[in-house]
């Protein structure tokens, strides 16, 4: 960190160990200054891009049913902090089948998401897993490499 710290002070010409060279050429220190305003100008447009594309879910507005067209599986999230899924895969690697349990909101820093806490399971099982908050009415359970992934879309609202 403190590398990449003296690597902008050096570039904004705030380091004053090298202030006597950079003195020689001030025409190298001026294009630095342009060249350094437009690269924060660029990280803070694009920060501002990246976290407007991240979807800020009301907790309120999730209880409903959500489908996929493909697959035909279903989970309804009630507002009793209860679900019910049916015929639902929640990974690649598992083939559909019917849960049910309580669920909570996450509000993470990184991506939101509803932890889906299944009763009945056994030692060695999945017990939870988690279903991706997306924005517009949708939810998916997907992987982390993001080589698969079932996207889920709200149809009605109870």
């Amino acid at each position: 960190m403190t590398y990449i710290l003296n690597a902008f002070k050096i570039w904004f010409g705030k380091y004053s160990a090298l202030e006597p060279w950079r003195r020689d050429d001030q025409g190298d220190r001026m294009s630095r200054g342009i060249v350094g305003r437009w690269l924060v100008a660029v990280l803070g447009a694009a920060s501002v891009l990246i976290s407007g594309c991240a979807y800020s879910v009301d907790p309120d507005e999730l209880p409903g049913v959500y489908r996929n067209g493909k697959t035909g599986g279903e989970i309804t999230l009630d507002s009793d902090g209860t679900f019910t899924a049916t015929d639902l895969s929640t990974d690649a690697h598992t083939d559909p089948e019917d849960l049910h349990g309580h669920w909570d909101f996450v509000d993470s820093s990184g991506s939101d998401f509803v932890y889906l806490n299944i009763d009945e399971r056994g030692i060695g099982e999945i017990s939870g897993v988690q279903l991706y908050t997306r924005g517009g009415g949708k939810v998916e359970f997907s992987r982390p490499d993001g080589s698969w992934s079932l996207v889920l879309t709200k149809v009605s609202a109870q």
